[in-house]
């Protein structure tokens, strides 16, 4: 007979019994979890969507962009998705096992509770490495690349973002341009109108052309050409008029837009080579969600009991809380090590412990038997017939 693959070589040996059991609820939860990764992507591509519409329309970013970032940002959350998909694949699967009497059928074949796990870790490792390899490769890359589009949209040319004959004000708040006819294949405007503050003083301008331009030093300029400046104070007949070819207006600096980079994507090698409290919590972060999802697929096994007094769906309440209380758990321990409350070496394993002295518990009370301890009172046993004599 064909072993078939290489974790399923150990339970070969003990017969077909075992290989059929591997076999059978391996194939159950590739086949679950197929279409639950889909739907938990097509909710949060939805959803997403909806927000970065909102955001383009609100003016923080161009239209243009939104299915970029939509990318970026599904690769940005596709661990969180695959963790969640191996957590409800385990618990769906076994649950459906417990309402439809498998599990009692499975019992009857000598199959124990702790068996379940051969299966469960033989599904959730390798899925656990590939959410690894996310969280600390591809989710900070998929992070830098949509700050970097989002920078490259919110600081491109200003006066070719805005519609010829209305007037746009600025990010800042301290410019307000009108222009009258705007080119889109050289990114540049004719006749701009430009009222500023610099200095504490307001000043008009208005050119002919108007473009933008990156020095050497990674500073960004709007240049105008051919105009003039006035500025004076409003109500006063003093106003100075200066005559220009070319007038340059820095917009931002090369140390503002390096200095705002979130860490969240910063490559994991450069936060291990510049440890700060931030990089190490981000660490932590990256390093604790395969591990989250190895202690919560274990979790499910356990917590997919059904208790037919207590509702069906009760094992899915227990579920949600324990893996909310998880998550934020893992999210308060990292903001305590970045804000340096706590220190990382105690961060990095004392949610994941927590957590999986939880689950021992719980097979302790499934797999074991074992009972929760209640208080009762001594019941009084009522005095039996006296015995009589003998004979």
């Amino acid at each position: 007979m064909d072993p078939g693959p290489a974790f399923l070589a150990r339970p070969a040996a003990c017969g077909d019994r075992a290989v059929i059991f591997y076999r059978s609820q391996l194939r159950e939860f590739f086949l679950t979890a197929s279409g639950v990764c889909a739907v938990l992507l097509a909710i949060m591509v939805t959803t997403q969507f909806i927000r970065l519409l909102g955001m383009a329309a609100g003016g923080k970013f161009a239209a243009d962009g939104v299915a970029a970032i939509l990318g970026f940002t599904a690769f940005n959350y596709l661990p969180i998705v695959l963790s969640l998909t191996l957590f409800i694949t385990v618990l769906s699967c076994l649950t459906r096992m417990h309402r439809d009497s498998e599990m009692v059928v499975w019992s009857a074949s000598g199959v124990s509770p702790l068996a379940w796990i051969g299966p469960v870790l033989a599904f959730a490792v390798p899925l656990a490495a590939v959410i690894g390899a996310l969280s600390l490769g591809l989710s900070p890359w998929a992070n830098q690349k949509s700050d970097e589009f989002r920078r490259q949209l919110a600081s491109r040319d200003e006066s070719a973002s805005v519609a010829a004959g209305v007037f746009r004000e600025s990010r800042g708040g301290d410019r307000v341009y009108f222009v009258e006819s705007v080119s889109r294949v050289d990114n540049t405007v004719g006749n701009v109108f430009v009222h500023s503050v610099q200095n504490q003083k307001g000043g008009s301008m208005v050119a002919s052309r108007g473009f933008l331009e990156m020095r050497d030093n990674g500073d960004r300029f709007l240049v105008l050409e051919q105009g003039r400046r006035y500025e004076g104070d409003p109500g006063s007949a003093e106003f100075r008029t200066t005559v220009f070819e070319r007038y340059a207006i820095r917009i931002e600096t090369a140390e503002s837009r390096d200095g705002n980079r979130p860490v969240k994507g910063i490559p994991t090698l450069e936060l291990l080579a510049n440890p700060l409290p931030a990089h190490v919590a981000e660490f932590t972060w990256r390093c604790g969600l395969p591990i989250m999802a190895i202690i919560l697929a274990l979790a499910a096994i356990p917590l997919s009991y059904v208790n037919p007094r207590m509702g069906r769906s009760m094992n899915y309440v227990f579920a949600i809380l324990l893996y909310m209380l998880y998550n934020n758990l893992l999210s308060i321990v990292q903001a305590w090590i970045a804000q340096g409350r706590l220190a990382p070496s105690t961060g990095f394993w004392v949610v994941h412990a927590l957590m999986l002295a939880v689950t021992v518990l719980l097979f302790s009370r499934r797999a074991f038997a074992l009972s929760w301890p209640r208080l009762r009172w001594p019941r009084r046993t009522p005095p039996g017939p006296a015995a009589g004599p003998a004979g």
